[in-house]
């Protein structure tokens, strides 16, 4: 929003003009543009609504539209909407409402997937002791990451985008700031553990003599550390340099960038550790210590790779470095339509699918089914008249360890399918 001051033909009348710059106009939502408080006697100029920038073509230039502020409040809008806008106002005006409300409703769907697949995930990880390692731990980090994200979403959307008349353009509460430092901090720290995630395979295949647990702890560090000091330092510059509204426009650049840089800078990061895992990948399976023909070689390194996108956030890279007005339609679809569902992928990925977990499944439904046989067969001991089936204690022990048999002849499949890297 772009401000004029005008001084006004009474401005020399002394006490008089000091009266009038004492009042204000409040801030206004007239349902198409959000107009920031005034003093009396000051010109408010605005460009056409800012969402139908998304639906202009490059050489379209936006109107102008303008409001004073008097002693009786806002004047009307000087020229009106429907004579500099008139091409958006009347031809698009519903487009960008369904627009944002589709996008709205497909990232809402993607979020509420990750976060019951994420916290069910985390549940299976916590559960089993066996699949308590260094590699589950960051595993585990980066899905709760990926739980505060989709939360610190919904958070934001209730407390933004709770009423239908917009009326977040003039909340400016200290709980509203709080929920905009608390969703970028999220955010943040989603970016930074899918970092350490690459940075921890990348290393893993490097280094011979690797000690994970040293490195959790820096991890640890990193991945929830330096999110914190950068999201503080950009809310003291925020509250310093630039406190308007509810902190969820970025119209200072320079600010913005205390929090757009180490993400950016992760994201490219991550982009090199995958060319040097990809590589180090074709080396290893081309060795002749592998065996396999070209083609079932080919179709693992493909198998791979798509693997570590989710994992890594590769797909992060196609908008990292292009300004936050270019391509909007697009970036929105991309990064929060179709980014919403990543956590989900990365929880189906790396948990439901691993073979280590489902090994582990299997096991403890094993010993509950042998539990369980025991169970009853004890109680059919003490109680003779339930055993009236014509089967005895001996000839289920017989049958419960023939199918055990069969179920240990049959592990190493389950192993075999276990979503690793080859190596």
């Amino acid at each position: 929003i772009h401000s004029e001051h005008e001084s006004g033909k009474d401005g020399g009348r002394g006490g008089e003009g000091d009266q009038k710059q004492n009042k204000m106009c409040p801030w206004m939502w007239d349902n198409l543009t959000c107009w920031q408080a005034a003093s009396v006697g000051e010109v408010v100029v605005v460009n056409c609504q800012d969402l139908f920038h998304d639906f202009m073509s490059a050489e379209d230039d936006m109107g102008k539209v303008s409001r004073n502020c008097t002693e009786d409040g806002w004047s009307e809008p000087f020229p009106h909407y429907a004579e500099v806008c008139s091409f958006f106002f009347y031809e698009n005006t519903t487009k960008p409402d369904m627009y944002y409300a589709s996008v709205k409703a497909l990232y809402t769907v993607g979020y509420s997937t990750s976060l019951v697949s994420l916290t069910t995930a985390m549940v299976i990880l916590c559960r089993f002791r066996k699949l308590h390692c260094t590699r589950n731990f960051i595993h585990m980090n980066l899905f709760v990451s990926f739980i505060l994200r989709a939360i610190s979403v919904f958070i934001k959307d209730g407390v933004l985008y709770a009423r239908e008349d917009s009326e977040h353009c003039f909340v400016h509460t200290v709980a509203c700031k709080a929920v905009m430092v608390f969703f970028h901090y999220c955010v943040m720290s989603n970016y930074f553990w899918l970092f350490i995630e690459g940075l921890y395979l990348f290393t893993l295949l490097v280094e011979t003599f690797f000690p994970e647990r040293r490195y959790f702890y820096w991890y640890t560090i990193v991945g929830w550390g330096t999110p914190t000091i950068c999201v503080t330092v950009w809310a003291v510059l925020r509250l310093h340099f630039h406190d308007t509204g509810c902190w969820d426009t970025n119209e200072n650049t320079a600010l913005w960038w205390v929090i757009k840089g180490p993400v950016v800078a992760s994201i490219m990061i991550n982009f090199v550790l995958f060319i040097g895992i990809i590589i180090i990948l074709v080396q290893k399976l081309q060795s002749p210590d592998i065996g396999g023909n070209e083609s079932s070689i080919y179709l693992r390194l493909a198998r791979s790779t798509l693997l570590l996108i989710p994992l890594f956030g590769i797909h992060y890279t196609v908008f990292a470095f292009s300004p936050e007005d270019v391509s909007k339609r697009e970036r929105l679809v991309f990064e929060l339509g179709l980014g919403s569902f990543q956590g989900f992928v990365v929880a189906v990925l790396y948990c439901f699918l691993n073979g280590e977990v489902q090994s582990e499944i299997k096991r403890k439904w094993r010993s509950w089914t042998v539990n369980r046989y025991f169970a009853v067969d004890l109680k059919q001991q003490r109680h003779p008249s339930l055993a009236s089936s014509g089967v005895n204690g001996g000839t289920q022990l017989s049958i419960l360890s023939k199918s055990s048999s069969q179920i240990r002849m049959s592990s190493p499949l389950a192993e075999n399918a276990n979503i690793s890297l080859p190596t």
